[in-house]
């Protein structure tokens, strides 16, 4: 059933909303400000905020979803908004999202994200190493590697990809929106062929027009080959917010859907 198609469906019918202790129908969720982070393995600081849902406790162990490109999906995602009404409506589970910015915290207009996102291995022992456990002692979250995934979009999406081949262990989530470009996703396309399908669930979204369609079918066409848990969507927009931002709730109900 398309996304459109089961939205619509869902106006119809009623909805059982599972509320935590203390948690008010509709309420809306904390986003802290910018937490900064000296990563030893980079060499340089980084900043990220950190979504909690109304009404967790810090004894709760949620679920996570780690973003990258953060302004981008908290300016014109708004994804906020997305998550309090998804989580309310009964849709998914209350969860922790952290929001990673690729921005020099220092110089915003300087974007590290063309660097980072190409399977930098340095960024993934980053994730690894510092910024997961930190997360982990400061949120609370679930430390199970079946309740954390991670979503990006165009080179944020191929850092998905990338994370799906190099941190197994630690995701089990994998939501790409976009992944670019057509040469790094034939490269990573290359690499899930050659390797034994790993236990993930996936998500995977493109543009019907000027987006890089052509390599996301091929890569498609693999993951499916290989027997992985795929959620494929298409939408009749370019490779821009109108193609990405409605896809957000789809995204989140492939991975957080409330029992």
């Amino acid at each position: 059933m398309p996304a459109s198609t089961f939205r619509s469906w869902l106006r119809h019918i009623p909805l059982l909303v599972f509320l935590l202790p203390g948690m008010a129908l509709g309420a809306a969720g904390e986003l802290s400000d910018n937490q900064r982070i000296t990563s030893e393995i980079l060499g340089y600081d980084l900043q990220y905020r950190v979504y909690r849902p109304a009404g967790s406790r810090d004894d709760d162990r949620l679920p996570s979803l780690y973003v990258t490109d953060a302004h981008k999906y908290l300016q014109h995602g708004n994804m906020v908004s997305v998550l309090d009404k998804t989580i309310a409506d009964g849709l998914i589970e209350p969860l922790v999202v952290v929001f990673v910015d690729s921005r020099n915290p220092d110089r915003l207009e300087v974007d590290r994200r063309n660097k980072q996102f190409m399977c930098n291995t340095d960024y993934a022992a980053f994730f690894a190493n510092e910024l997961i456990p930190s997360v982990s002692t400061e949120q609370p979250v679930s430390e199970s590697r079946d309740d954390r995934a991670i979503l990006g979009l165009s080179f944020g999406g191929l850092n998905s990809a990338c994370f799906g081949l190099m941190l197994p262990d630690l995701f089990s989530g994998i939501a790409m929106q976009s992944p670019a470009s057509a040469k790094h996703v034939d490269v990573v396309r290359d690499l899930y062929e050659e390797r034994e399908a790993l236990p993930l669930k996936m998500f995977l979204s493109v543009g019907t027009m000027n987006d890089n369609q052509a390599a996301v079918k091929q890569f498609r066409r693999v993951l499916k080959r290989k027997g992985y848990d795929l959620t494929y969507r298409t939408v009749r927009e370019g490779h821009n917010w109108k193609n990405w931002g409605p896809l957000l709730d789809d995204v989140l109900v492939t991975f957080f859907a409330a029992d």
